[in-house]
């Protein structure tokens, strides 16, 4: 005589597929929300659909009954809560579904060796003005962004659609000009715009010695595909930022590496 009766599971190939993919999707919403305050939000969530299950409909009917028309509204409320994070979910698939695999079909076809060198030619300038302005503790914030969004930078922001260049981008930093305060914006081989004012990360869990400028390179990352240099006015440290996560006092081989990578 069995004590519990498993007959009703019943694994196959599909199944553990199945149980592999959900755990991958919730690994990797949960980096995405991790540390922010929409880990709160969804549990207060939580919270509130156990308690919609357990309240009493009978004894408790004013409490159950906006329980009730909470969780009919439920999946909306998650979609309108819950934007930001969705967006960079979707983003996150996208990147891993398309961008990784267009840039191994052009190494393939046209030599890794040669694309790291083109990529060089681009990322030095960039390399070069970080130097000095790490050296003189000029603050700066340079992104580095896969699409370039009209309406999300151009709103509070100077078009440029200048050449890349060493002097140009330590000339913006400067703090007698008008464009040093916000963030460069280079996407297609350009500098597109400049004193951009960006979104701020929710984070709540950053070294205490971040400030706008690390919140604001952060942000843009959660918010886009895009990447970020973070300089200190205070210290000249080079901080790198990536899906809303960010690298600390990364040295000038290490900056270029991942530029070398990422742009």
């Amino acid at each position: 005589m069995h004590l519990f009766d498993f007959s009703f599971f019943k694994f196959t190939a599909f199944s553990v597929l199945d149980i592999i993919l959900l755990a991958v999707i919730i690994y990797q919403l949960y980096n995405l929300i991790k540390g922010t305050i929409a880990a709160n939000i969804f549990i207060g969530l939580i919270f509130i659909y156990i308690l919609y299950y357990i309240v009493p409909e009978q004894k408790m009917p004013l409490l159950a009954g906006i329980l009730k028309k909470f969780a009919d509204v439920g999946i909306i409320a998650v979609i309108v809560v819950f934007q930001q994070e969705i967006r960079r979910f979707l983003l996150l698939v996208g990147k891993n579904a398309s961008l990784q695999r267009n840039k191994s079909w052009w190494r393939y076809f046209f030599g890794k060796a040669e694309v790291e060198k083109n990529n060089y030619t681009r990322i030095k300038p960039i390399i070069d003005a970080c130097k000095n302005l790490k050296q003189t503790k000029t603050g700066a914030l340079i992104v580095f962004a896969k699409y370039y969004d009209e309406q999300f930078y151009q709103n509070s922001c100077e078009v440029l659609e200048a050449k890349i260049s060493k002097r140009l981008l330590e000339s913006i930093f400067q703090k007698s000009s008008p464009l040093h305060d916000g963030a460069v914006v280079i996407a297609e081989n350009k500098i597109k715009s400049a004193s951009c004012i960006l979104p701020l990360t929710d984070k709540i869990d950053l070294p205490p010695q971040f400030g706008l400028r690390h919140r604001a390179g952060i942000g843009v990352t959660e918010a886009n595909e895009a990447t970020a240099i973070i300089i200190s006015e205070e210290t000249g440290e080079i901080s790198y930022a990536k899906q809303g996560r960010v690298k600390m006092n990364i040295s000038f081989a290490e900056l270029e590496k991942l530029l070398n990578k990422d742009f």
